[in-house]
């Protein structure tokens, strides 16, 4: 999720939930090999043996168009310490798609096999290559023949957004529609789209077939979301104090900006706002304040 899982957020969301593992935000592959910063800067994971500070590995995810650009930053990557490749047929932006990235390479299903392949060939054996895909672009013409290449490609496993870009992040997903997915492939066939609570994984779970599940945006506005559904349960699990230490650990990240920290964190009050009442009342109460020290304050004094 561009602009929302960075690696201050990470830090929160696997400090307090239990995750086999994430990925970062997806970085553009264009018709270069890029600089070690750059990677730095999206994964400073790296410079951990790949793993959040709860221990979590972080998998680096490409999106582009490419496959020799996208072969060698693979291998350059894997020789920086990432654990694992993702790539991303999934992103239904406009302007990523424009660019022939993102879902819309699922109308390509040859150039899907071709630029995981090629990532595959470049990376060592142990290191795991996957993908993640939507039911399709516009339509589902080519659904199984996406998921298809990418098994053939290597991939270790394959996570399908239950929509096509088409249909956006609008509900509902249609995690029926990833069953014939899974009977048909030998690889792992991860769900996703759509799981807000533990009543939704464990539908999505019955409808796809599928046991494992990734989540992107629940994960964010439920920060104990993948605790709920590994102890199955469907009351929240940290109250408002535990959410509001996790915010004041979040905003006491690291930031190249005060705005640029100021705007991340009201971003996720915002979604957090739609489930918990006490995050509404405290958007209220700081939405329009522009400094960091001010908040902090805010928050504190609503811990006490």
């Amino acid at each position: 999720m561009e602009g929302l899982t960075d690696p201050i957020m990470r830090d929160v969301l696997t400090h307090v939930g239990s995750f086999d593992w994430c990925v970062t935000e997806f970085i553009r592959i264009t018709d270069s090999i890029l600089p070690d910063h750059i990677y730095y800067n999206y994964c400073p994971e790296l410079k951990a043996q790949g793993k959040t500070a709860a221990g979590t590995p972080v998998h680096v995810q490409f999106l582009g168009n490419n496959p020799e650009m996208l072969a060698a930053n693979a291998a350059k990557v894997v020789e920086l310490g990432a654990p694992a490749i993702d790539m991303n047929f999934g992103c239904p932006a406009k302007t990523v798609n424009r660019h022939r990235g993102g879902s819309v390479l699922l109308d390509e299903p040859e150039v899907v096999y071709e630029l995981v392949k090629a990532v595959r060939d470049a990376v060592p054996a142990h290191i795991p290559v996957s993908a993640k895909m939507r039911l399709g672009y516009m339509d589902r013409n080519f659904t199984l023949e996406n998921a298809h290449a990418i098994e053939d490609a290597g991939a270790s496993w394959v996570t399908v957004h239950a929509r096509t870009k088409a249909d956006g992040y609008t509900p509902p997903a249609f995690w029926e529609l990833l069953h014939p997915i899974r009977d048909t492939l030998n690889i792992n066939v991860i769900a996703n789209g759509e799981i807000w609570t533990n009543q939704d994984a464990k539908q999505c779970q019955l409808e796809s077939g599928c046991q494992d599940l990734m989540i992107g945006r629940g994960a964010v506005t439920t920060p104990d979301l993948t605790q709920c559904i590994r102890q199955d349960s469907n009351d929240a699990l940290l109250d408002w104090e535990d959410l509001l230490s996790l915010q004041i650990r979040f905003i006491n990240g690291p930031s190249k900006t005060e705005i640029g920290m100021v705007g991340r964190y009201k971003q996720w009050l915002g979604m957090m706002s739609k489930h918990y009442p006490e995050a509404k009342l405290l958007w209220d109460s700081v939405k329009r304040i522009k400094k960091l020290d001010e908040i902090i304050e805010k928050l504190q004094h609503n811990l006490k």
